[in-house]
């Protein structure tokens, strides 16, 4: 229990030091590089800096939890703890211990940030900000289907939970069958609302003598049940940074009218099994360190396993980026390697604990 509080002491404050580290040196570099297009209010340049600050924490928190877990061993290699607690009769897997609950806990509470739709969309709000001095800016041109519809909007508006010019195209047996015209289209109660609108009705024979094209006039109309203007703008603009509640919510949604629903199983393996590499990797390195500054150049274990926990970090997120963009089955890109660390890590694990 002694050792326990007193790594998970020192892991902790590693790794708060650099995760601060590397999120001010992410948004300062950021700032630097966008100063000039930054023409804003102050109000509107801190509310940027801030969404900055929780993009970078939701980019670099996994790698400095495996950087803090490389400070803290070479910590207690120079300060001799280690070879004390050995001597004690604490076990490498008792050492250990504290790294992999830590950084599990902090991943799990890093997870539930997700469930926060402005930290899992911060990066997306702050290219807005830089670009339209506005988080949410509207979409244009919105065209995607549902049921046995295709729907069109020419503006959507998420802030105020509105669209603008809508029509909606019923489908029937690959006929065109009517098209409803609307102004605007507000929502609530789960559902989209249309005051007033204009049912333009194709006749199902065109003929010479029949009668044609029908007009009529409809009001409070209600279409697209449990589409939510959020889910609208993630899911048919192609972005993949979902809230948690989002993206089960269109996942259910799009899987029940056979709609693809890769992007969205990407960003829920992005967010629920991606950050889990981190006690995998932990283990691994954590074996391949001695005990003792005599059997080991710090400075050039700190330099491999470094350079190491980057490389491999960089992987993982190449993987996640070319799964995002459907360039590989997300099940290869994320899961995959995260199951063979996995392995190697229990391996690891068994090996040592067996030896002791």
């Amino acid at each position: 229990m002694l050792a326990f509080k007193y790594i998970s002491f020192h892991y902790i404050k590693y790794f708060s030091i650099i995760l601060l580290a590397l999120v001010l040196f992410l948004v300062g570099f950021d700032y630097m590089g966008n100063a000039d297009k930054l023409n804003i209010s102050a109000n509107l340049l801190l509310i940027y800096l801030v969404y900055k600050t929780f993009f970078a924490i939701d980019l670099l928190l996994p790698l400095s939890l495996v950087f803090a877990m490389i400070s803290t061993k070479i910590f207690l290699i120079r300060s001799n703890a280690l070879v004390s607690f050995y001597s004690l009769g604490y076990s490498k897997v008792d050492i250990l211990k504290p790294f992999v609950v830590v950084s599990t806990g902090i991943i799990v509470l890093f997870i539930s940030l997700h469930s926060i739709s402005n930290f899992a969309r911060a990066d997306e709000f702050a290219k807005n900000i830089r670009k339209n001095a506005q988080y949410l800016s509207p979409t244009r041109d919105l065209f995607f289907t549902y049921k046995d519809k295709f729907v069109y909007f020419s503006k959507m508006l998420p802030l105020q939970q509105s669209a603008e010019d809508i029509r909606v195209f019923s489908i029937n047996k690959n006929s065109l069958k009517e098209v409803l015209v609307a102004k605007e289209a507000r929502y609530r109660d789960d559902a989209w609302h249309i005051k007033k609108a204009d049912i333009i009705i194709k006749p199902d024979k065109v003929e010479f003598n029949a009668l044609g094209i029908k007009i009529h006039e409809a009001k409070d109309i209600e279409i697209l049940q449990g589409f939510r203007p959020k889910m609208l703008d993630q899911v048919y603009e192609g972005k993949v940074n979902f809230a948690i509640k989002d993206a089960i919510d269109a996942y259910i949604l799009l899987d029940a009218q056979n709609i693809n629903t890769d992007i969205i199983k990407s960003a829920l393996y992005k967010i629920f099994i991606y950050p889990f590499f981190v006690p995998s990797l932990i283990i691994i390195i954590f074996f391949f360190v001695p005990i003792s500054v005599r059997f080991l150049n710090i400075s050039l274990f700190s330099f491999g396993a470094i350079i190491s926990s980057l490389m491999i970090w960089a992987i993982l997120f190449v993987l996640v980026e070319l799964s995002n963009h459907k360039t590989i089955p997300s099940e290869v890109g994320i899961i995959l390697p995260g199951i063979i660390l996995f392995l190697i890590a229990l391996r690891q694990w068994k090996k040592y604990r067996l030896a002791t």
